[in-house]
């Protein structure tokens, strides 16, 4: 599992090391000059934004902006992104939620090793499951999702959806002063606790922006977390809206309800029917307005979708499945004696911690799946804070929990609430080893990790 960069050279052939464009050159978005369909080439480098009014922000940004340039593909195309790195320092990208190949899941010294500044690397793969996804880094990643490394993957339906119109709404605070500079990503006692929140929330980028929907029609509206710590408790100020799908996946559609809460990595396509003419409805966080929706043009008919189409997920048998169990719980103090450079420690999996500064942890899996075999996995909340819990390389269905009732969907994120236990379950169907972690970003960097071996 200990890769020299002569092994992934020359193991890897997604890796390319094309040098840097020349000086000045512009941020280059969207399709290349002899594109294939759903080709990229992505940039990642700084870029100072103004997030709050008045002053700038030295960000980093995926195309030139932040969130980042959103990419789209069709299910079951390829999708194959030129990604180079102009930032300061090593950076890898992770597909969130779209099932690939090892080589192609952006973790460092497991799949490949990091993107060095100046280098580049192409990253291609099928798409084999419609829905919202989103990208990122997994190095460094409180820092780097932190000024501004996100951004929303679309993959569209093979057919058509039904759906005429709709927006994507990337939502993330940002960890700011009144002067917009950076304010630390992590504490170490909001890590020990919650996370450490931002204090600035936005819709794709804006504080509270004010967004047009085509009058009384109804509207996809794709909403993805992609905060380091907040969860959101979504609610909408009134309208007609239904869930369509959760995390990407299809379900038969039902009403939004009081709220929806939405944690870190996770997302969630709702069917709004737009206000009336001149008329706006809000989109909250508990009280909190996050967007301004606003009906204009003609006054249209609602045509709402029939239910979206089932991704092709291998189907647990619960029959036949094998338990394993996991404990997510607290493990550190604040008094920790971690030294300049060294990781405080508050949490782990199963008694084991990972440790973000030593590059053999993925060397000791917590748990070793055989390929096509059936699993259960029971997922325990030993603490007071919600832990959305995501798992590369592979699709999983919440089964069960003890807290609440569960209507079983696809996923690849749960949001573990505090003192819960649920219950999910998939099948071993991706060879690697993948890392299961919480998607709290300082949770993950003080312990809450491990990886999954599957063979």
């Amino acid at each position: 599992m200990t890769f020299t960069r002569r092994k992934i050279l020359t193991g890897l052939a997604g890796l390319a090391a094309l040098g840097v464009a020349g000086g000045g050159a512009r941020y280059w978005l969207g399709r290349p000059a002899d594109p294939v369909s759903h080709d990229y080439e992505l940039i990642a480098a700084p870029r100072e934004l103004e997030l709050v009014a008045g002053h700038l922000t030295p960000a980093w940004c995926y195309g030139g902006q932040a969130p980042g340039l959103e990419l789209r593909a069709r299910q079951g195309d390829w999708l194959r992104v030129r990604f180079t790195n102009h930032l300061p320092e090593p950076t890898t990208i992770h597909w969130h939620g779209i099932r690939v190949p090892l080589d192609m899941d952006g973790v460092p010294y497991v799949s490949q090793l990091p993107v060095l500044p100046g280098e580049s690397f192409d990253y291609r793969f099928k798409v084999e499951d419609a829905g919202s996804f989103w990208y990122h880094p997994h190095t460094t990643s409180a820092a780097q999702l932190g000024r501004g490394l996100v951004g929303p993957l679309i993959v569209e339906e093979r057919a058509p959806s039904g759906f005429t119109h709709e927006r994507t709404l990337c939502l993330k605070s940002w960890h700011l002063d009144k002067q917009g500079a950076f304010t630390a990503f992590s504490v170490p006692r909001e890590a020990a606790r919650g996370g450490t929140p931002g204090v600035l929330s936005t819709v794709n980028g804006e504080h509270a922006p004010a967004l047009e929907l085509p009058a009384g029609q109804v509207v996809r509206l794709r909403i993805l977390n992609l905060d380091n710590t907040l969860t959101y408790r979504l609610n909408l100020s009134g309208g007609e809206a239904r869930i369509y799908a959760i995390d990407g996946h299809p379900v038969a559609p039902r009403a939004l309800g009081k709220a929806y809460w939405l944690g870190p990595g996770m997302r969630l396509d709702l069917a709004l029917q737009a206000p009336s003419p001149g008329e706006e409805v809000s989109l909250r966080n508990g009280p909190l307005r996050l967007a301004t929706l606003t009906g204009v043009g003609d006054m249209g008919e609602p045509v709402w979708p029939e239910a979206l189409p089932r991704n092709p997920i291998a189907e647990p048998d619960i029959e036949q499945a094998e338990t394993l169990r996991f404990n997510f719980e607290w493990s550190g103090t604040l008094s920790s004696e971690a030294g300049a450079g060294d990781a405080f420690t508050f949490w782990q999996v199963n008694g084991q911690a990972w440790d973000i500064n030593d590059k053999t942890c993925a060397d000791r899996p917590i748990a070793t799946l055989k390929k096509g075999r059936h699993y259960i996995f029971e997922l325990r909340n030993l603490s007071q804070y919600q832990h959305p819990i995501h798992l590369h390389g592979m699709t999983f269905k919440v089964i069960a929990s003890n807290r609440k009732r569960i209507d079983p969907w696809f996923t690849d994120t749960y949001l573990l609430g505090k003192n819960e236990t649920a219950r999910i379950a998939l099948v071993a169907d991706n060879p690697g080893v993948w890392m299961f972690h919480c998607h709290v970003i300082d949770h993950m960097e003080t312990g809450l990790m491990a990886a999954i071996e599957v063979v």
